[in-house]
This record gives structure tokens, C-alpha cells and sequence, in this order.
């Protein structure tokens, strides 16, 4: 046993033991150990990102389940690395070169570029994971991977190959999310949707056969009117049917496009009728291919406005072009109202400008293994917690589109497909392109470059989500693989339950023949105390460091825990991080407690002849240990951390070493001895059970109290499940609870007893008890203790004077003599003065009530409020009287 300082320092604390655990590969897995495989990839995150409280929550659950694992016995793999981040990446390195050189990438050139942005990734890729070591995330760092390694890249490489020359993967003009800023189709997850005050604009196109008629259309984008093709309505909406096959004039420029039916069309939008532009507008685009129309697309990729035939709007920003454009419709006299409208609007996360939906030569891929991985989660192969989300899963996995897989970027995994120079601006131009065209000898796909003639590649890289689909397998080494493949848990967002759970399934059925995880939990969303997301511009983000600076690892892991229940979102609250911090000193209190005994104790029999509250302490040990397995097998972190606090606070700290402070101060060496057998073995165990949650300061509170071998880590020790009390029968276990719990509810009323009487810090209290059975007297000393008294009379024949405070506990009818303790005529002035006050609360509450204005004008919970109010009051009241007739 090693002395503990005064005061916790969470911070030198943590900092030692987590070099201590790198120092002596406490992390690292061993492919070859006869152990049951335990094993959890984390999610990686952004090469550019940095510690928040989303990744806080994420990390420490993945932490929790790996260090548990270990405490089972279990040879454990938590794989760590980071993600390339495409087009995050791509955009930081960009706004870098141009602040500080001036440059465009394109000046630059792919080559250099991409030399920038190894060299930025370099300097500050690894922030995140030196925020996930702070955390005390307990991460195999051996194997960190990174999806742009050699390898892993490699691996992403020959995945595309395969997959194109399995006829799933092709090229084609498709309608994807654009950003006009970065140049590039983003994924859906890559578009944040926003809010936003619109403009619906009423506008009137005359109909060709009969001049002067119109058919008056509404639109948010009159700005695209020189790509409509058609006008839509309803087949069923009456007041149009007679119009469908006749044509109307667009206004500029000028041209005759057909009235068309469609069922998409919504009659109680608007006017009813919608103007299709297939190339600016998915439903649009979808309406057209049922109805084979043209194509018009009328901006440029950087979103300004393409219609030579137009000059008035040719080359206008598009934002500027929706405002001319209504000028010059309400100047041909076609321009009837225009109308504040909100709606939802796509933005591009990382560029924050609205997106474009454009028609796009893209690369495609047919899902893989749908079958397989739809069928996975619904027959419960893998689990998804909380279990409404495979609801979510299963309609995804019902309704899949063809995957963008290409972006417009140069940091990636650029697309394996070589051209033959002098066709390659042919093949480019190319409508489609499949595994047909392999056979022309015009391309050649493979993971390096052809070896002959003159070849250009495409310039296209992948999808981030495509090199990270193959995350769980491709991670792994075929050794660590063939030991740790398939994973046991994954945990994540439920908003990634499409992007890259759903894929990861796909993948791993379609890669490696089976599952990739078998659990899968989804963590919740972290909002602030009024229910918003977190966000930097709302300043309600708190940086994670700080709260670590300033409260420790320990405490933001077992705050944060705390509040984040299964299923549902976490309001944030630092006040339970300062809890965690508080919940931590009060462990690390209770072991210098431990210490100033002045002895290390003796190995504890234990025995029928141990104190009733060492046995209640023990058995409710026992019960901690089973109730954590049953939370374990559910995944319920939140009841774990709680039930860890209610047990150490409340039940050890509260009850058992209050109760056991008369063993220390009787001069009884046995009873000492045996007290502090109860402590060692009570803590030893609770540290254990409480490790996965506060890894650093259990590992220091269990060196430092001998309760590990020097050159042992508590992180490495498999956990003791035997029950403590195994020695013990039922009843006498049962019988050493009721008497424990008898003990503490006589000391809760005995305290309530003193302070109704004001004595609540007085020690010359006297009591007599009558006492229920034999075993009370064995129990007087400690309930002394408890109380804070000065004696434990037992009379059964006593006879209370009138007005003695009185009442009836497990123990017996007790009694609290007053005389010599209090002041009796300044006792009966006090209780008379407060009745007057408490009486004057009931009146006034009671008017209230009578009053019919405010019963049937006030909100029925108010109302519930002030009776509940004058309930209070009126129980208040009668005990005040009757403590005041008790003194005559």
C-alpha cells in the first residue's frame, strides 16, 4: 500500500497511467492467443477533424465494451485510425494555398497539390487521435490505419476492378447533388438541409392555339425557365384535363413545349401545373425520362447561368438570374404575384452554398449481397440497438438507387480506369461506359497503370464512403483477420445507418463471405439543456479539452455516460461532468480513508459472524456484479453508470462506512481487522466493476492500495465473479439485510427525530428504545454511530413523560427524552410562532382555491400546483400542532 496525497490530480494522474498502458503494449492484440476473440473497429474519423462530444460519446462507449471484454478474459482488438476526408480535406488545403500563396490547385497542378496536402496531413492529421489518447481510449495505436495507405488503398482499388468487371459498376449521365463551389457531386450526407425564406413565383404562359389564354404555373426557380421542356399537371386534376397534348409558349427562349400528365404532379401545390426542367430538378428529371423529353441544362458547373441565346441572363450568377428573370417576366406582363414561401433547402456541408441538382457524368455502382444483408438484420443475425432502427434499415435496404461512387476532387482514391490518349476526349464525351467497352482495347481498368502505349486516367477520385465500406475487413492483416474477423460491436450514428452501416453489411457479405459485426449500437444525439443540436455558431458546443482540463478523462466519461440513455437524445449538462469529477474525489476520499487506519489489514473470512451492515454491503456487492451483467448484455450505459454511483455513494460511503466507524473507534482489534477486510474486499472488487468507466484513477486507487501485484494493471486483470457471500446460506443472508436495512431506517428517523427538534448537531441525544427482539442490543453502539448520540438505552417496560418525541422504527418504539436538551418555554415559543406562520400559508393557499377566477382561469397543472401546495402546508401544520400539544 502506497500513501495517496491529499488531493486528487486528475490530470498528472491520468497522464502517467496512459503512458504507463502504451509503455507495456497493454492495447495491443495478439492474433495468435488461444482467447476468445474480442474485437471493435472504430469509426474513423475525419484526418481534419478534432475532439467533440459526439466523438467523447462514441469513443468512450467503444472503450467501456473493449476494457470490459478484457476483464472477461477475452484477447481484444480495438482497431483505431483515421479517414481521408475528401472532399473536408481537399477544401482546407485549398483556402491554405490560396491565403497564403495565392495559388488555385489548378495552378499548382494534381502532383503538387496532392504533395500539399500529404504534407498538411502530416502536420495535423494526427490532432484527433492524440484527443483520443487524452480520453484514455485504450486503442490497438500498433495498427492504426489510415484509408490512404498504401495497402488499404490498394485494397479500394482492386475492390472498383472487381466490381467493374462484374458488370456493377459503370459510367453514366445521372442527376446527383453538385456544389457549385467545390466542384464536385457530394454524397447525400454531404448535403445538410436548411431552412429557408423562399420566394414562389406565379407566372403565366399563353397557350399556342388560342392566344390571349394562359395557364398560370408557380415556381421557386424562375431563374431555370430556359431548360423547361414541358409544363405537368395531374391527370386526375379537372380543371386541366383538356389541356394535356396542347402547348404552351415558354416565354424566353422563345418555344413551344407540350402540356403533360403525370401523377407526381401535386394539385394542391401552387397553381397545379408545374414547369418541368429535367436538368435542374430530380423530380423533374425523373418526370422527363417517363416522358422521354430533352435535356436543357442552362448553368454552368460553378451555378452561373449558360444560355447564350439569353444575353440578359447569360453569365449572371444564378441567385441574380432568379431576380432578373422576374423582372423580365413581369415586364413581357407574365409575372402575376410573388409570395414568401419557406422550405427546405440543400446546402453543401463543407462549401455551406445551396447545392445544384445536375445532370452529371458519373461513376455508378449496383449494390452488391442486397439479399444477404437485408436478411442479416431482419432475422437478427446482427443486432441493431436501440432495435427500432432496423425499421429504418429495412426501408433503406427496400429502395436503393444505383451509388454515386465518383467525386470531382484530386485527395482520394482516384478512379483505376486508364483511356487511350487519342480517344480518351471521346470516351470522356461518352453517354455510357460498362464493362463492353473493356473489350474495345480504347480503356484498360486495374490497380496500376497499363504498361503500354499512351494512357490518360481518369481524373475522378472515389467516394470517401467507397474506401471506407471496406473498413472492418480491410484493416486487417490476413493473421489479425483470420483471429478478429468478423467484429463484435460496432458503434455509431444512426444518421450514417445508410452511408456506411448499410454498406459495411454489403461489403462484408460480398468481400469476405459473411457478416462484418454482430452488434451494432447507435448512439444519440448530443444536445444542449433547451433540446439544440450542438454547433459552433450557436456557442453551445463546449471543447471537450477544456471540460477534461478542467474536470479530468474520469469525470467527462462518467458524466457524459451518465446522461446518455439507449434510444434517446443526451441533453448535455456540464453540471454532470462536475459530478463525475466530484464522484471521483469522492473514491479517491473514501481510499485515503482506507489508509489512515493505520493497518493493511488481514485476509477477511467471511463468515456468519461478520456485522449485519458487512453482509448487506457484501451481498449488495454481489447483487452490483449481476445487475452490471444483465446492463452489459443490454448495452444500457446510462443504468450502469448509475447503478456504479447509487452502490458507492449511497450504499458503501453512506450507509456501511458510516456504520462501520464504531469498529474503528471501539478499540476492538477483531472488529477493527474485520471492518477493514470488508473495505479491501469491497473496493478491490468495485474498482474492478468500475474501471471500464474511469479507467485512469481505478488503476491508480488500485496500485496504490495494494489491491494489484506490482507490474500488474487492473486493465489486464481478469474480473472475480465469484459471489463474496458464496460461504453464507440464504437465510443468513437475508437475515443480515433486514437487520442492516432496520439499522439505517432507525438512524434515518432517529436524525429526523433531533432535527424536527433542532439537536440535529448535538451528541448528548439519549434514547430509549423498546426494543422488537434480542438482536437489537448488538446493534445499539452502531446505531449510536449513526445517529450521532450519546446513548442506546433499552428499557421494555418505559413509560414516556407526556410529550416525549416519539416513533416506530425496525428496531422498536424509540423515544427521545428532552429534558436538559432544549429550553422548554423557548421551544414552546418557536413551534407557536411557526404554527401562526404555516396557518397563515394555509389561508392563504385555501382563498386561492375557494376562488372560482383562478380555479377555472389558471391552467388545470397550476391549479394541480397549489393544492398540491396546500397539501404540504396542512401536513406541516398538523405536525407542528402536534408536536406543540406533545409539550403541554
Amino acid at each position: 500500500m502506497s500513501e495517496l496525497p491529499k488531493a486528487y490530480e486528475p490530470q498528472e494522474v491520468e497522464k502517467n497511467w496512459y503512458q504507463q498502458w502504451l509503455e507495456n503494449k497493454c492495447f495491443h492484440a495478439d492474433p495468435s492467443s488461444e482467447k476468445e476473440a474480442y474485437s471493435i473497429v472504430i469509426p474513423p474519423p475525419n484526418v481534419t477533424g478534432i475532439l467533440h462530444l459526439g466523438h467523447v460519446l462514441n469513443n468512450s462507449i467503444q472503450d467501456i465494451l473493449a476494457r470490459r471484454a478484457r476483464q472477461q478474459g477475452k484477447e481484444v482488438l480495438w482497431l483505431p485510425g483515421t479517414d481521408h476526408a475528401g472532399i473536408a480535406t481537399q477544401t482546407k488545403v485549398e483556402k491554405k494555398i490560396r491565403e497564403e500563396e495565392g495559388k488555385s490547385k489548378r495552378e499548382l497542378g494534381r502532383d503538387a497539390f496532392l504533395e500539399r496536402v500529404w504534407d498538411w496531413k502530416d502536420k495535423h492529421g494526427g490532432i484527433i487521435i492524440k484527443q483520443l489518447k487524452r480520453l484514455g481510449c485504450s486503442c490497438d495505436w500498433d495498427r492504426e490505419r489510415f484509408t490512404m495507405d498504401e495497402d488499404y488503398s490498394q485494397q479500394v482499388s482492386q475492390v472498383f476492378v472487381d466490381l467493374f468487371k462484374e458488370g456493377l459498376i459503370y459510367r453514366g449521365k445521372r442527376m446527383v447533388n453538385w456544389c457549385p463551389v467545390s466542384l464536385t457531386a457530394l454524397s447525400d450526407e454531404e448535403v445538410i438541409m436548411k431552412p429557408k425564406k423562399s420566394k414562389l413565383y406565379f407566372m403565366k404562359y399563353e397557350l399556342v392555339d388560342t392566344p390571349g389564354e394562359f395557364l398560370e404555373i408557380s415556381t421557386t426557380r424562375p431563374e431555370t425557365l430556359m431548360g423547361d421542356i414541358a409544363v405537368a399537371v395531374n391527370p386526375s386534376d379537372e380543371r386541366f384535363k383538356h389541356l394535356v397534348g396542347k402547348k404552351v409558349r415558354r416565354p424566353f427562349p422563345e418555344a413551344e413545349i407540350p402540356v403533360i400528365a403525370d401523377d407526381h404532379v401535386d394539385v394542391e401545390f401552387g397553381t397545379g401545373c408545374l414547369k418541368i426542367t429535367p436538368a435542374h430538378d430530380k423530380a423533374d428529371f425523373e418526370i422527363g425520362e417517363r416522358h422521354d423529353l430533352e435535356i436543357i441544362d442552362v448553368l454552368h458547373p460553378d451555378g452561373r447561368v449558360n444560355c447564350p441565346e439569353v444575353p440578359e441572363l447569360d453569365g449572371l450568377d444564378r441567385f441574380e438570374a432568379r431576380k432578373k428573370a422576374a423582372e423580365m417576366l413581369e415586364a413581357k406582363g407574365l409575372l402575376i404575384k410573388v409570395e414568401e414561401y419557406e422550405n427546405n433547402v440543400g446546402f453543401s456541408e463543407r462549401a455551406d452554398v445551396v447545392i445544384e441538382p445536375r445532370i452529371s457524368m458519373q461513376w455508378f455502382l449496383k449494390y452488391p449481397a442486397i439479399g444477404e444483408a437485408t436478411e442479416a438484420v431482419a432475422n437478427g443475425e446482427i443486432t441493431f440497438r436501440p432495435e427500432r432502427w432496423q425499421k429504418t434499415y429495412a426501408h433503406w435496404m427496400g429502395n436503393l438507387q444505383d451509388w454515386c461512387i465518383s467525386r470531382q476532387l484530386w485527395w482520394g482514391h482516384q478512379i483505376p480506369v486508364w483511356y487511350k490518349k487519342e480517344k480518351a476526349f471521346a470516351l470522356r464525351e461518352k453517354e455510357s461506359l460498362d464493362i463492353a467497352d473493356l473489350e474495345s482495347g480504347d480503356i484498360y481498368v486495374g490497380t496500376e497503370a497499363p504498361s503500354d502505349g499512351e494512357w490518360e486516367r481518369d481524373e475522378d477520385v472515389m467516394d470517401t464512403w467507397f474506401s471506407s465500406w471496406l473498413w472492418p475487413f480491410a484493416t486487417m492483416s490476413e493473421d489479425v483477420k483470420s483471429k478478429f474477423y468478423p467484429t463484435t460491436d460496432l458503434v455509431t450514428g444512426p444518421d450514417i445507418i445508410f452511408f456506411w452501416v448499410a454498406r459495411m453489411i454489403m461489403a462484408g457479405y460480398r468481400f469476405e463471405g459473411k457478416l462484418p459485426f454482430k452488434n451494432v449500437f447507435f448512439t444519440s444525439i448530443i444536445r444542449d439543456l433547451k433540446g439544440r443540436k450542438m454547433s459552433k455558431s450557436l456557442g453551445n458546443s463546449p471543447d471537450p479539452i477544456d471540460l477534461m482540463d478542467k474536470y479530468g478523462a474520469d469525470g467527462l466519461r462518467f458524466g457524459l455516460m451518465r446522461i446518455a440513455p439507449v434510444g434517446a437524445d443526451v441533453k448535455f449538462d456540464e453540471a454532470q461532468v462536475e459530478e463525475g469529477r466530484n464522484f471521483a474525489n469522492k473514491i479517491y476520499n473514501a481510499c485515503r480513508f482506507r489508509q489512515m487506519q493505520e493497518s493493511d489489514g488481514s485476509e477477511l473470512v467471511v463468515d456468519a459472524s461478520l456485522p449485519s451492515y458487512a453482509i448487506d454491503i457484501l451481498a449488495k456487492l454481489d447483487k452490483l456484479g449481476a445487475d452490471l451483467e444483465v446492463a452489459y448484455g443490454k448495452y444500457r450505459f446510462n443504468d450502469l453508470t448509475q447503478q456504479l454511483y447509487e452502490f458507492f455513494w449511497t450504499e458503501y460511503c453512506d450507509k456501511f462506512l458510516e456504520a462501520a466507524k464504531f469498529d474503528f473507534r471501539s478499540g476492538d482489534s477483531e472488529a477493527k481487522q474485520k471492518a477493514l477486510g470488508v473495505i479491501d474486499l469491497v473496493m478491490s472488487r468495485y474498482l474492478a466493476y468500475l474501471h471500464p468507466f474511469m479507467p485512469h484513477i481505478t488503476e491508480e486507487l488500485s496500485a496504490k492500495m495494494g489491491y494489484v501485484n506490482e507490474g500488474e494493471f487492473l486493465m489486464q486483470k481478469t474480473i472475480d465473479t465469484t459471489p463474496v457471500l458464496a460461504a453464507l446460506s440464504e437465510d443468513e443472508i437475508s437475515q443480515g439485510q433486514e437487520i442492516a436495512a432496520a439499522l439505517y431506517e432507525t438512524a434515518g428517523k432517529l436524525r429526523n427525530l433531533k432535527s424536527e427538534y433542532n439537536l440535529a448537531a448535538s451528541k448528548d441525544v439519549r434514547f430509549v428504545f423498546k426494543p422488537v427482539a434480542d438482536w437489537v442490543a448488538a446493534e445499539c453502539d452502531t446505531l449510536a454511530t449513526l445517529v450521532g448520540a450519546k446513548e442506546m438505552a433499552l428499557q421494555a417496560d418505559y413509560e414516556a413523560p407526556q410529550g416525549t418525541p416519539a416513533a416506530v422504527t425496525g428496531f422498536g418504539e424509540v423515544y427521545m427524552p428532552l429534558e436538559g436538551l432544549i429550553d422548554m418555554d423557548a421551544e414552546k415559543a418557536r413551534l407557536d410562532k411557526e404554527i401562526e406562520k404555516v396557518s397563515k400559508e394555509v389561508e392563504k393557499a385555501g382563498k386561492k382555491l375557494n376562488n372560482p377566477n383562478f380555479v377555472e382561469r389558471a391552467k388545470p397543472e397550476v391549479v394541480a400546483k397549489e393544492r398540491e401546495r396546500l397539501g404540504e402546508w396542512e401536513g406541516k401544520l398538523e405536525q407542528l400542532k402536534s408536536m406543540r400539544e406533545a409539550l403541554a
